[in-house]
């Protein structure tokens, strides 16, 4: 099921980003320990009491050159058309005004749940400042401190109450739901039409035709799958057009409903930016890879050319060392046989699961050959590993002190693992707790 989609509006100034930073905590500041994975501050996943939600500061969309209020207005439009819920938030310092009404008027067309925080009210003594904000037609205003972190559980309790309690479209668990994401005019459709055989999806040359994702289902050699088609990522400034809305946060929503993640480059016009920027929504997301590269008949070539573009790739593409590279067509449907493998491959890998007893025995031979280093004279001491779970599969690292597990010595762990069990084309995760 897709996450709750939570979206911060209000007019310039009152603290929206700092409200989302809050809201999302650490999550936003963790810094990925394998170089090549880029963030995308306008969009995170938060967790309150059990709650898993997608978060929205529309404070950072750039909406150009835009007349103020048309910026107020777009980013607010936004919100409704991909919220489920929205933080109405406003500055308790400065009272109601002007710019917060229109925003209100907005919003009362929105037919969604809107809860009001009005922010910068950092102590008990300026509470008597939230009542005028009674008058925007919200009802209860909910006071919070931005810069204390004062009242945000209040507000995300009320927020909470209005998340999506139905489903999304279930399958039976033997189906293998997969997504292709990526920027515009990749291929993404045409790769879909190519593998359904037919042209089910709007092919154009015109950079981002997909506007929403779209189920498709196939069965291959008498296994069924789900392709979910996404509208094309587009960078900040661009994905804002009245006709695109979040294009990005709709494959958010694809990626968390698949097995398998087909990130697609353009092998015409070579790797950017913004392509590792949407390979990092699916690492992060734990879901297994597949780095697709479309276009291959459009390459002039030779005997090193697909050697040299894989090479590029693994130097961009760092974390995501673990991901095969398929290269082919979908125009000529040339390579196109070498996907739906693939695609299993990656989807058996990332439901795996390893004995118990087996994997300690490939852990104590790795510890063995590369000993567990020591910090301040205190040396590392792992007693046992176990799986724990799968999809992507994940395992604890029971140790003496988890912090003397450092980045380097869990990647040594992981690739004895990768050595041992392949997972090709899905990540691991190794965490470490203390033995009691």
């Amino acid at each position: 099921m897709s996450k709750p989609v939570v979206a911060i509006v209000g007019r310039p100034n009152v603290g929206k980003s700092t409200i989302f930073n809050r809201i999302v905590g650490d999550r936003i500041s963790i810094v990925e320990d394998i170089p090549g994975v880029t963030r995308d501050r306008i969009y995170s996943s938060a967790e309150w009491l059990n709650h898993d939600f997608n978060i929205i500061d529309t404070g950072g969309i750039d909406i150009g050159d835009e007349p103020f209020l048309e910026q107020i207005r777009a980013q607010a439009e936004i919100a409704i058309n991909e919220a489920d819920v929205i933080i109405f938030l406003t500055n308790g310092r400065e009272g109601v005004t002007a710019a917060d009404e229109e925003v209100a008027k907005i919003l009362y067309k929105a037919k969604k749940p809107v809860v009001l925080g009005v922010n910068k009210i950092d102590n008990p003594d300026m509470r008597s400042q939230i009542y005028d904000f009674y008058s925007l037609g919200f009802g209860e205003p909910f006071p919070i401190s931005g810069s204390h972190g004062l009242g945000l559980g209040d507000l995300l309790d009320e927020a909470a109450k209005y998340f999506p309690k139905g489903k999304d479209k279930d399958y039976e668990d033997d189906v293998i739901k997969f997504s292709l994401i990526g920027r515009p005019n990749v291929g993404k459709s045409s790769l879909v039409n190519a593998i359904l055989g037919e042209d089910r999806v709007i092919v154009s040359n015109i950079a981002g035709t997909t506007r929403d994702a779209i189920d498709s289902t196939v069965t291959y050699n008498g296994e069924k799958y789900v392709i979910i088609d996404t509208a094309g990522m587009r960078k900040k400034g661009k994905v804002y057009e009245s006709t695109e809305k979040y294009s990005v946060l709709r494959a958010l929503k694809a990626i968390e409903r698949s097995d398998v993640v087909l990130v697609v480059l353009d092998g015409e016009e070579g790797i950017i930016e913004q392509d590792k920027k949407i390979a990092g929504y699916a690492h992060e997301a734990g879901r297994a890879v597949i780095i697709v590269v479309n276009k291959w008949d459009a390459v002039e070539k030779d005997e090193k050319t697909m050697k040299e573009f894989e090479t590029n790739i693994r130097e961009h593409f760092l974390f995501l060392d673990y991901a095969p590279i398929v290269f082919l067509s979908a125009k000529t449907r040339k390579r196109i046989h070498t996907l739906i493998p693939m695609i299993n491959l990656a989807s058996e890998n990332h439901n795996k699961r390893v004995e118990t007893s087996v994997l300690n025995d490939i852990i104590m031979d790795a510890v063995a050959m590369n000993p567990t280093p020591t910090d301040k004279g205190k040396r590392l001491k792992i007693y046992y590993v176990t799986q724990v779970s799968v999809k992507p599969p994940t395992f604890i690292v029971f140790v003496n002190d988890p912090e003397l597990l450092h980045f380097s010595y869990k990647r040594f762990l992981e690739n004895r693992i990768r050595d041992a069990f392949g997972f090709e084309g899905t990540p691991i995760r190794l965490l470490a707790r203390e033995r009691k």
